[in-house]
């Protein structure tokens, strides 16, 4: 991972399948933190790899997320969020969202804005 003093590289937008996510590991408010990056066309979103319900991670195996139609499955109790917004649709969380994570896109690169 490239970083500047500004704007540290999270990945490249060529590193995640259209319409999926990965998992990056960052820095966010001085504390490492998990992240998932989303990917839709040549814009990224990123969200902190919690469920709001009760605090455990999205992923069903490191690193893997169950994405489908622009909905991001918590692993563990089926809870669906927008992956445009993080809002959840339907689940035990419905109405709360997962908690976003500035980034931007240039030159290919994803970035913490």
């Amino acid at each position: 991972m490239t970083a500047t003093a500004d704007t540290p590289t999270l990945c490249q937008l060529d590193d995640i399948p259209d319409g999926n996510a990965i998992e990056v590991e960052a820095m966010v408010g001085g504390e490492p933190e998990s992240l998932l990056v989303y990917r839709d066309g040549g814009e990224a979103r990123a969200y902190l790899n919690v469920c709001p319900h009760a605090g455990r991670r999205l992923d069903y195996a490191p690193g893997r997320f169950l994405v489908r139609n622009g909905l991001i499955i918590c692993a563990a109790h089926g809870a669906t969020f927008a992956a445009g917004d993080g809002h959840c649709q339907t689940g035990p969380c419905k109405g709360d969202r997962l908690r976003a994570v500035p980034v931007s896109v240039t030159d290919g690169a994803v970035h913490l804005a």
